[in-house]
């Protein structure tokens, strides 16, 4: 005969692990459906790629970048030349300020090519984006656009490696603030931004307006030279 004590011990052995899993649905629920709501940015793919082709240099570009999209983040550029004139430029959200392009924290990325006709260049949406991809554009010698490309047609072109620095930061998110208040239609409480992202096809604009940037050419700087888009010959 089993002893009362005995018994008594045995049934709440029984007891606790059954009390743990009953309760274990609840714990696996909350942890399961604890995630933040997907709210990327809309981004007008057409204004990047045109301001990729107007820019001066790497600078003026990440200031038209940030005057395109609307979210809250700056995002920083990486442009890195390699051979045969082979360009790749990356747009990131720099979260660990660490000046470098980090896992998790390309947008995207714009490669462009040297061809028998000039070149061509192709923009890749990564992460959030990673559903945009635009077709081969053509950058014939003859066609106008900013010094950035431009001077890849020149003999004296020289190549240079560049990154947004954490000094530029501020002074991008204070330039791109001017720029928003005196844009009210655009980016007041009417504005488009959202959780939306994708590709939404626009009439291309020049972004960010003219004049010399701080930024100057890409490559050599020559005193005296005053940046503007440049028509070449072949």
């Amino acid at each position: 005969m089993i002893s009362k004590t005995r018994l008594l011990a045995t049934v709440l052995a029984l007891a606790v692990p059954l009390a743990t899993t009953a309760c274990a649905p609840d714990v696996e629920k909350t942890e399961r459906w604890a995630t933040t709501e997907n709210t990327n940015v809309k981004i007008d793919w057409d204004k990047v790629n045109q301001a990729y082709k107007d820019a001066d240099g790497p600078e003026d570009l990440e200031k038209r970048i940030n005057e395109i999209y609307e979210g809250k983040e700056i995002i920083s550029i990486s442009v890195k030349d390699e051979d045969d004139k082979t360009q790749i430029v990356t747009g990131f959200f720099d979260k660990n300020t660490s000046g470098s392009i980090d896992e998790g924290e390309q947008i995207f990325t714009i490669k462009r090519e040297p061809t028998a006709e000039g070149a061509q260049y192709s923009t890749q949406g990564h992460g959030a984006y990673a559903g945009y991809h635009s077709p081969f554009m053509s950058i014939a010698s003859g066609m106008l656009m900013g010094m950035m490309i431009s001077s890849m047609f020149r003999p004296t072109y020289m190549p240079m490696a560049y990154t947004t620095n954490a000094g530029r930061v501020g002074a991008l998110s204070q330039s791109r603030s001017s720029y928003r208040a005196a844009n009210p239609q655009r980016f007041g409480p009417a504005s488009k931004s959202g959780r939306t992202y994708g590709g939404n096809k626009s009439t291309p604009t020049r972004s960010g307006g003219g004049g010399r940037r701080g930024g100057g050419g890409f490559g050599l700087k020559r005193a005296g030279r005053v940046s503007r888009p440049t028509r070449l010959t072949a």
